[in-house]
């Protein structure tokens, strides 16, 4: 049979809409096993949050994530397909793309841009995917398409070692560099051997495999990769990193390693981070139809709510300096009133306007308000908002003076690490620094209540809007003394 072109399209679209919203089971089972036996709170409840959000996704059919990802697809090809297409398989997969981003049910949000050294102009439909290709034996369609988060994408490792040097000793060394912005607990992917770009594609493609390392724990022939994993795993986790860099028990729920032969005077090195919204799903095609997606059984998700009676209660509309004195790292708050959003683009268009003499924009008030880090999706239906978790903060480092000299904020919302100056400046203007969990998009989003764009509306996800929150959950993670809940990494680094 002959693989038509409408059906490598719909498939890919129907892929991309399914791992939008449906964690597989494997990950649910062991982010399950990873709450029952967290023991830190912070952690536990950041847990809770992903495991929450995961099913709200699941049931409302929206993103688990607002960053909907760069997409990457494996295809092998059968020697013997034959086709029925006027179009290139690139140019199929990348059609699957537009249609799963710009779909109005559920719209996914758009963050490719087109040249990447210059304007960086939104592609508004995510295309193009990073498309590997390998041609084997059969007549079959073979593909993983997966959406990959910039948070973990982001904290990529390479090296040449010498060939005695020790891999494991050098991944332990990088895991406290990368921060919390991959937004643990997830999946560690290495790859060891070949060349530069090789080794870097196996550590992409092992993070595409299920999570097993409860089994290969159970195994009594366990190969030297499997030993090694293991071994990773226990040091990684033993590292306290935690979930969200909150510290606790779990920080990789696995570890995954594949090996290529190598120049006898190299040994590359790759190390690629999957966070807590991995999404990845497998399928052939055979000419006999679209696809079939695997069914989903709810009952794997654990019953879980947030208890809101346990947290503290913030008005934002009457919240002082001395009151946000008396917060802790650590301790959850659940915020309500009025937020102003702003990430990378929006930032750096203000700090054009203020070095231009220009002022802020028109109709932006962030006078004792927080500015929060985040590019919501776009809404659907009756929805105020589709899902708005936070991006990397530790990007916005380079404007935290800026902010709080120019704006008179009371601090910032988003998630993973400030490097030390900035910790100091938000000690120096009674700032704080709050984190809303990495992967609880969904969650997060019911609780605004009202959005409106009040600036850079030409900027896309990019744009300043005013939220109207109720009972947002979020942990202190620098306060107004300047304490850090994430000195952890500062701390591993130095006695690394």
């Amino acid at each position: 049979m002959k693989i038509q072109q409408e059906h490598v399209i719909e498939s890919v679209f129907s892929a991309l809409q399914y791992i939008s919203y449906y964690h597989s089971p494997d990950f649910i089972r062991a982010m399950t096993s990873a709450y029952e036996k967290e023991t830190h709170d912070s952690a536990k409840n950041a847990i809770a949050q992903i495991l929450i959000n995961s099913k709200m996704a699941a049931l409302g059919q929206r993103p688990m994530c607002q960053d909907t990802g760069i997409i990457n697809v494996f295809v092998e090809v059968g020697m013997n397909v034959s086709w029925e297409a006027d179009l290139s398989l690139e140019e199929m997969i990348n059609e699957g793309v537009r249609r799963a981003f710009t779909f109005a049910d559920n719209p996914l949000r758009a963050s490719i841009v087109t040249d990447p050294l210059f304007s960086r102009t939104n592609t508004k439909d995510n295309t193009p995917a990073v498309i590997h290709m390998k041609v084997v034996k059969g007549d079959v369609l073979k593909f993983i398409v997966a959406a990959k988060g910039c948070g973990s994408e982001n904290k990529a490792k390479f090296a040449v070692l010498a060939p005695d040097d020790s891999v494991s000793d050098w991944v332990i060394k990088m895991i406290p560099t990368m921060g919390a912005g991959w937004c643990p607990p997830g999946i560690i992917g290495i790859g060891v051997g070949g060349t530069a770009e090789k080794a870097m594609l196996m550590a992409k493609e092992s993070l595409m495999d299920p999570i097993d390392i409860v089994e290969v724990a159970q195994k009594s022939n366990q190969t030297n990769i499997e030993k090694m994993r293991l071994e990773l795993m226990d040091k990684i986790n033993n590292l306290g990193i935690g979930a969200q860099g909150l510290s606790g028990l779990t920080t990789v729920l696995d570890v995954k390693i594949k090996d290529y032969p190598s120049h006898a005077a190299s040994q590359a090195v790759a190390i690629i981070p999957n966070c807590a919204a991995t999404r990845h799903l497998h399928f052939s095609l055979d000419g006999s139809g679209v696809a079939q997606l695997p069914k989903v059984d709810m009952s794997i998700y654990p019953e879980l709510e947030m208890d809101y009676s346990k947290y503290k209660h913030i008005d934002l509309n009457t919240l002082t300096r001395e009151q946000m004195g008396e917060w802790n790292i650590g301790d959850t708050l659940l915020l309500t009133g009025t937020i102003i959003t702003g990430r990378d683009g929006a930032h750096a268009r203000l700090k054009h306007m203020l070095d231009e003499g220009k002022g802020l924009p028109k109709g932006v008030d962030f006078d004792n308000k927080f500015v929060y880090y985040v590019g919501p999706v776009d809404a659907v239906g009756d929805e105020v908002i589709g899902p708005a978790g936070p991006t990397t903060a530790t990007r916005m480092d380079k404007f935290t003076d800026m902010m709080l000299e120019n704006t008179n904020i009371l601090g910032m919302i988003g998630k993973a690490e400030r490097g030390n100056e900035t910790a100091n400046s938000i000690k120096n203007h009674k700032a704080s620094y709050l984190i809303a969990v990495g992967g609880a998009a969904y969650l997060i989003s019911k609780s605004i209540k009202k959005a409106k764009i009040i600036a850079f509306e030409d900027m896309g996800m990019e744009a300043i809007y005013e939220f109207e929150v109720e009972d947002m959950p979020v942990a202190v993670a620098v306060d107004s003394n300047g304490n850090n809940v994430h000195q952890i990494f500062q701390d591993l680094q130095v006695n690394s």
